[in-house]
């Protein structure tokens, strides 16, 4: 195994076999392996780690899966269901532009028409026929009235989908979270969910690279996947990103068990398991991947994610919660600064498009986006005069979701 690490250092990303012998790694042989991926990291992306300076809009939290971690999706008449309308959209994302926010999140639930009545309604009265398109009106509006750059994870798409979200939106993403089928079957955590299927999800990724679209992607750890499981995942993603060369995030997230979800009883991943994913998926993915882990899912030592060859902390924002992880608030980002710049790490905010796909901007970008990128943008492409948040504080939970614009 000091082999394979060693020739990771010089440039060759590790084979599965290899992987697969380092999930064993403890003691001496852990350290060592967190520290090749940090190393890996160094030489790829050096001693800067960036943040996306966002405002999250849950579009709808109706949706047609029922995962068994998920606290975001509800059914209509149930407690804080809400599909938004644009005014209230505009109104959050003109907030969080005055906070100094370049990206607008756009989460949404699957698909939600296909089994409530209740959205079909909402959008025949908006005039729309599918959540995907009232989402592109969505994306549209706050381009053109706030010059924000939208993100949006709608969930699977199809090649024409892809296509029109991609003249509206910087980036668009989709976890994988597992290649894993078993999870699929009774009692798993993506039971009854149609649109978890590996397959599906596989397929909109490759999608998303034949339209040259940057995409974000990732896996969620701790969902009762196998060790085999996870490394399949990330090497699933090598290999598309190989073909195309459009991922340009890879988010290792660990599930956390909350008490109103079937998986309520669950294990949370332990932080080694996580820190020995992170440095796994840095030396299957190489030292150019963007590697993120989420900080607010480990309020408690997630600087130690930065040992284990992350680079990127993932969207913080000033305004409004993790509404997928509504109890974990975001750090503020004068201590993620702090934590950040003790670890030897600067801290700088990035916008929703990575900086080497801001660089080959007439391949991933629709042409009628570039001026939006260019306006808000320095020369490394990052934000410009970056850290307009520097100072600021994050608000936790300030904008919370309000009362449903539908009825059951």
């Amino acid at each position: 195994m000091q082999q394979a690490l060693k020739e990771c250092l010089q440039g060759k990303l590790l084979g599965r076999r290899e992987a697969l012998g380092l999930v064993a790694a403890k003691g001496e042989a852990f350290q060592e392996l967190l520290a090749t991926a940090a190393a890996l990291r160094d030489q790829g992306k050096g001693r800067v780690v960036t943040f996306s300076p966002k405002i999250f809009v849950p579009l709808t939290n109706l949706c047609r899966d029922f995962c068994g971690y998920c606290t975001f999706r509800k059914a209509p008449g149930e407690p804080g269901a809400k599909t938004m309308t644009l005014d209230e959209v505009l109104s959050i994302v003109r907030q969080g532009k005055l906070l100094g926010c370049t990206e607008v999140l756009f989460s949404l639930g699957d698909k939600p028409e296909a089994i409530y009545p209740e959205m079909k309604n909402f959008l025949v009265e908006h005039g729309h026929q599918r959540t995907l398109d009232y989402l592109v009106e969505a994306c549209k509006v706050v381009l053109e009235e706030t010059e924000l750059l939208p993100h949006s994870n709608p969930g699977v798409m199809g090649k024409a989908d892809l296509q029109r979200l991609k003249e509206v939106n910087a980036s668009l993403g989709l976890m994988l979270e597992s290649t894993s089928e078993r999870l699929l079957l009774a009692g798993g955590a993506h039971d009854n969910a149609p649109d978890k299927k590996p397959a599906l999800r596989l397929r909109t990724i490759e999608e998303a690279g034949r339209q040259r679209i940057p995409f974000t992607t990732g896996i969620l750890i701790g969902i009762g996947e196998t060790w085999d499981e996870r490394i399949d995942s990330l090497f699933a993603l090598r290999a598309l990103h190989e073909r195309y060369g459009h991922v340009q995030e890879v988010i290792v997230q660990n599930f956390r068990a909350k008490p109103e979800i079937p998986m309520h009883d669950h294990p949370d991943p332990r932080r080694e398991d996580m820190l020995k994913t992170i440095a796994l998926a840095r030396l299957i993915l190489g030292g150019a991947m963007n590697i993120q882990a989420p900080p607010n899912l480990t309020p408690d030592g997630y600087e130690l994610y930065l040992d284990a060859g992350i680079n990127d902390w993932g969207g913080v924002s000033p305004l409004t919660p993790d509404f997928i992880n509504p109890e974990a608030p975001w750090p503020a980002l004068d201590l993620l600064r702090q934590k950040s710049t003790e670890a030897g790490f600067d801290l700088k905010a990035r916008l929703p498009i990575y900086p080497e796909f801001i660089h080959q901007g007439d391949k991933f970008l629709a042409p009628s986006l570039i001026p939006y990128v260019e306006q808000i943008c320095g020369g490394d492409g990052l934000v410009r005069n970056n850290g307009p948040l520097a100072n600021l504080p994050i608000l936790h939970h300030s904008i919370a979701p309000s009362t449903p614009v539908i009825s059951q």
